[in-house]
């Protein structure tokens, strides 16, 4: 038997971002049927922001900062799988269901103990114990594009060690099944030609 060479994608997210959860889905739904490893990774919308003087993401009271804090936490001391493990509980409900776009209500203790990480992780998000880990996560995605991006950011390495990252794709919605590995084929074409650097609709 031969082990099919694997890919890894390098996706950094901010937890809160709706559409970024779609591509999350989209990567995961390509991963379950290609020899892909996916390793999560926390951004902030609120460390991309801050520097400006109004607010694209409407949160003037910096809610936006506790659940990424509360990701750069448990990325830093539980590890990319557990970071992906807390994204899904953030964004399903106790029945296993997908939360909607809209709902905002979340009880967090609840989410840490679905994904299996320790209760106290709740308190973080409203201390800056971990703000220079988020920052420095944040960075490591974002300083790769030189663009005025967003969320999601990807990197895919190919089974041969080459690297692209690139900001996207941001989905409107999770595609069926087939339309998923039809769009992972059509970034890999893509990203083949370095000198691309946006696409919009």
């Amino acid at each position: 038997m031969t082990t099919s060479p694997r890919w890894t994608v390098d996706f950094w997210l901010d937890p809160s971002c709706p559409l970024t959860r779609h591509t999350a889905r989209w990567i995961s739904a390509v991963a379950a049927q290609k020899p892909i490893d996916v390793r999560w990774r926390v951004m902030s919308l609120s460390v991309l922001n801050e520097h400006r003087e109004d607010d694209p993401e409407g949160d003037p009271e910096g809610y936006l900062w506790i659940p990424a804090r509360i990701a750069a936490a448990v990325q830093a001391g539980h590890g990319h799988d557990a970071l992906g493990a807390f994204y899904d509980a953030l964004w399903t409900k106790p029945d296993g269901s997908e939360r909607a776009d809209d709902e905002w209500i979340v009880d967090i203790g609840e989410v840490l103990r679905r994904a299996g990480l320790p209760a106290e992780l709740e308190e973080v998000g409203t201390s800056t114990d971990y703000d220079a880990a988020l920052r420095a996560s944040h960075h490591d995605g974002v300083d790769r594009i030189e663009a005025e991006i967003g969320t999601p950011v990807l990197v895919i390495t190919t089974p041969g060690g080459e690297q692209r990252a690139f900001f996207g794709p941001v989905l409107s919605s999770v595609p069926t099944a087939a339309d998923a590995l039809a769009l992972w084929e059509a970034t890999l074409l893509l990203i083949r030609v370095p000198l691309l650097r946006e696409i919009k609709c």
